[in-house]
């Protein structure tokens, strides 16, 4: 289990082909871990990329924190892992929350980023969105996760739900995370976002409840292409071979 030390906390990475000559990174999204990558997306990058993989602080194996959840914190987070790793520059791709934490690095460090893929990133302004956030309880995971084995065809054992209950409860009810995600919901309208010059690549599942942020994201970013997939939110699962070649070959060209 490789763990490094990034802004004075214990951060769990994994890495493959550190020797190819560019670098993708990838972010998970919220109360997830690197596993969402690690075992069939991560490997088809890893044919013709160094991958970086690292669990988000209080999720997986990585430190627990109180405090540090809005996107400005996130990305110094990542900025620090970055000078940590020696990473110059990187592609980099995020899924859901991660999704808009790639998309804020984008924004204030583009010397940073090669290209940019964001995956099923939400609207922070969406009442769906923020809906999920105030109505959480354990009521609300077990529907979660009946769906997201009916879409995903992974069964989720008891202990790994007591597990996540676990993470969930200690995110929702001591961190400061409801109140920096609130404070996030103008990100959309942030008028850097309409500037960016990366090329950028929005992939959503046809079916999900997120693909209006994408055509928004569309629409704002110049250099962008949008890809509807079917699916759900959950698309990174139910097709993971899909979403890893057609990242693998937005980064190759």
């Amino acid at each position: 289990m490789p763990v490094i030390k990034v802004n004075h906390r214990d951060v769990h990475i994994q890495e493959l082909n550190k020797g190819a000559a560019e670098t993708v990174l990838l972010i998970h999204g919220m109360f997830s871990n690197l596993s969402v990558y690690y075992f069939n997306i991560a490997p088809v990058l890893a044919e013709h990329f160094h991958v970086v993989m690292y669990d988000l602080k209080s999720h997986g194996m990585s430190e627990r924190t109180l405090e540090g959840y809005d996107l400005n914190s996130m990305t110094d987070d990542l900025y620090a892992l970055m000078e940590v790793l020696k990473l110059e520059k990187v592609h980099l791709a995020g899924y859901s929350f991660g999704g808009l934490i790639a998309l804020k690095m984008a924004v204030r460090f583009p010397e940073k980023l090669r290209k940019l893929v964001l995956i099923e990133a939400p609207d922070p302004n969406d009442d769906k969105t923020r809906g999920i956030i105030e109505e959480y309880s354990r009521e609300f995971l077990e529907h979660y996760v009946a769906n997201f084995t009916d879409t995903t065809k992974v069964k989720m054992g008891k202990r790994q739900m007591d597990r996540n209950h676990r993470m969930y409860e200690y995110l929702f009810y001591q961190t400061s995370i409801k109140k920096d995600m609130i404070q996030e919901s103008g990100f959309f309208s942030a008028p850097e976002i309409n500037t960016m010059q990366k090329d950028t690549l929005l992939l959503y599942g046809s079916a999900s409840n997120c693909l209006e942020a994408g055509k928004q994201l569309h629409q704002k970013i110049r250099k962008s292409d949008l890809i509807p997939l079917d699916g759900d939110h959950n698309i990174p699962i139910q097709e993971p071979v899909m979403i890893a070649e057609i990242v693998s070959g937005f980064f190759k060209n």
